[in-house]
């Protein structure tokens, strides 16, 4: 099988904008965002079929994917005659016009699917986090001569509207598939749970090259995988079978061990994922030695913890997830996942947050649920969390559970209007329903050319090392 499973081909769709993550999205597409402090999405997917077993990915791409891209051509690489990991940007190889929908990306891709000459085809999402051993499900799919397999995965119904509605018979094959319902159907036998797609797919290759061609030639179809193509290969009459992912068992996890799926596209789902990282054993486990999550190997020395002077109290941390190159000087952090590359200074608290990397907390500081992007700046005495109302007044970005989301390199004072990084002013204006979020004399554009892409803990490391440290 190991032979099989190299051979086997996975097209991985990472092209989503991920509007709901606005304004996290407003300058990167959905699988390029950060997560658990040192990682993006798509380290996820990729290291599942890494584990796995296969050796020839491509990752298709669209929206805002230049960090993306960057980060795939610098950390994402194999070695060896008939391996690799391929970035393809969209093409416009069918004509004047970008991807349509999920099945047209494979289908204007469809060169790539014949030069392979694979039995069969992985296409997978590059937008959700999880674990699997993507190899069990295609031995399932192999078992079962099938033409196509659906992963799948139980979830309670007020939450299965926005995903693609499963009915099987009593050998697991589809015989329904509905696409994001209003009001989706229960399981039999299992009132308030619906079984939904997760988005994962396996395709005998030439089944997969002739659903697309019809479809493609089809004015009225969506060219969605959910909406057009499993519908259509079910009317035919085909062998679509459905591939239980709570089977799923991923090695060196300990007996019981339930398994591991979030789809992080809202930015309380996507904080809520964070913060399950901080349990004592959390349902993620990223430590897990026979199932490494890779990533960026970066260049930072250890996190530490210090006093920032004579006179100065002990740094207090609880229950965080601390990533390397970072320094709490004599401030208290609790509850929170603080990427790499950040400073807190002394004095400051922050409580039930998630800190991305490059940020910079003032003295005295308190933030309580807050989200900051990349290479924020929180000035000394500023307080995020303490009243919610006033939050809401004075930042535009609230979710309704009231975590307050910092933009990619603002600059936030104690008091007063904050200051929004040149170019992501200009990526809001592109957005209508971000920048009508920005209500006038609460914020600033910066005019000194300050860039979100410039660390703002860099110049404080700078006195650290010259001895000065709060």
């Amino acid at each position: 099988m190991a032979a099989l499973v190299k051979n086997t081909l996975v097209m991985i769709m990472a092209g989503g904008k991920g509007s709901r993550l606005g304004p996290l999205t407003v300058h990167r597409s959905k699988p390029g965002v950060p997560f658990a402090g040192r990682y993006r999405i798509i380290d996820f997917v990729l290291s599942n079929f890494v584990n796995s077993g296969y050796r020839r990915i491509y990752v298709l791409t669209q929206y805002m994917s230049s960090s993306l891209i960057k980060h795939l051509s610098r950390n994402w690489r194999l070695s060896g005659f008939g391996e690799y990991i391929e970035v393809v940007p969209a093409q416009m190889r069918l004509g004047e016009f970008w991807y349509r929908g999920t099945a047209d990306a494979v289908y204007q891709n469809l060169n790539l699917v014949r030069d392979a000459r694979a039995e069969h085809v992985c296409v997978f999402g590059g937008d959700h986090v999880y674990k699997f051993a993507v190899d069990q499900m295609e031995t399932f799919h192999r078992d079962h001569d099938a033409d196509l397999t659906v992963a799948a995965f139980p979830v309670p119904v007020a939450e299965a509207s926005a995903f693609g509605i499963i009915d099987v018979d009593d050998r697991g094959q589809i015989i329904n598939f509905v696409e994001k319902p209003r009001h989706p159907p229960e399981m039999p036998g299992r009132p308030g749970w619906s079984l939904v797609s997760m988005g994962n797919y396996i395709f005998r290759r030439d089944v997969l090259e002739q659903v697309l061609v019809e479809d493609g030639g089809t004015p009225s179809s969506r060219h969605d995988f959910g909406r057009d193509i499993i519908p259509r290969l079910v009317s035919q009459g085909a062998r679509v079978f459905v591939y239980d992912f709570a089977q799923n068992q991923i090695p060196g996890e300990p007996d019981g061990a339930g398994p591991y799926w979030r789809d992080v596209g809202t930015i309380d789902s996507y904080f809520t994922a964070n913060m399950e990282l901080r349990a004592r054993v959390p349902l993620l486990d990223l430590y897990n030695r026979q199932w490494r999550i890779r990533s960026a190997q970066r260049d930072y020395p250890p996190a530490r913890f210090v006093r920032a002077g004579e006179g100065f109290g002990p740094a207090e941390v609880d229950d965080s997830l601390i990533c390397e190159g970072s320094i709490i000087a004599s401030a208290a952090v609790r509850e929170v996942v603080l990427s790499y590359d950040c400073f807190v200074h002394a004095g400051a608290e922050v409580c039930d947050s998630v800190i991305l990397s490059g940020c910079d907390i003032g003295r005295n500081a308190r933030l309580r649920r807050v989200l900051l992007d990349k290479n924020c700046k929180i000035e000394p005495g500023c307080v995020i969390g303490d009243d919610p109302r006033h939050d809401r007044e004075r930042f535009p970005f609230v979710t309704d559970s009231g975590i307050v989301i910092i933009p990619k390199g603002t600059l936030v004072p104690a008091k007063g209007p904050f200051v929004l990084a040149n170019d992501i002013a200009e990526l809001v204006g592109n957005e209508p329903d971000l920048l009508g979020q920005l209500r006038p004399g609460t914020f600033v554009v910066s005019t000194q050319n300050r860039h979100s892409y410039e660390s703002a803990a860099s110049a404080r490391f700078k006195k650290y090392a010259g001895g000065e440290v709060g």
